[in-house]
């Protein structure tokens, strides 16, 4: 993984690679993602089964998809009472129109930082040396 812009741009990186970096996810949260779209809706159980992983480490990997919007929660009900959850994963084109409006708004956001780096480059820094000067006139 590529810690900043300029080492992506110059570095051979996959669109996994790209969506972990625009959802804040994990390799893990991106199986976990996989799994639920080849599989269905799971059970934390079951879908700590799938990925060889333990149960909590499952559920923190879901959380992390839910917390992100690419996973949802579905409450269902056992005929003899009593009720379990599923995870169902949004579908692909969902997750690509989510990233992309995510890229968009970043976009948006940098460039008006961008604009008002004039401004900010522009202006002097004081030097200690030059606060002394004006104290002690």
């Amino acid at each position: 993984m590529v810690d900043s812009i300029h080492e992506m741009i110059r570095a051979s990186f996959r669109c996994e690679d790209m969506v972990k970096c625009v959802l804040g996810l994990k390799s893990l949260d991106i199986e976990a993602y996989k799994v639920l779209l080849m599989h269905g809706p799971l059970t934390t159980d079951r879908l700590g089964e799938i990925l060889n992983r333990e149960r909590s480490t499952a559920y923190r990997s879901l959380q992390n998809l839910i917390t992100c919007g690419v996973v949802y929660r579905e409450t269902r009900s056992l005929e003899s009472g009593g009720c379990y959850h599923e995870y169902v994963a949004i579908e692909p084109w969902e997750m690509k129109q989510m990233v992309k409006k995510n890229v968009d708004e970043w976009y948006r956001q940098m460039n008006g930082l961008i604009e008002k780096m004039d401004d900010k480059v522009s202006t002097p820094i004081p030097r200690i040396g030059d606060e002394e000067t004006r104290i002690q006139e």
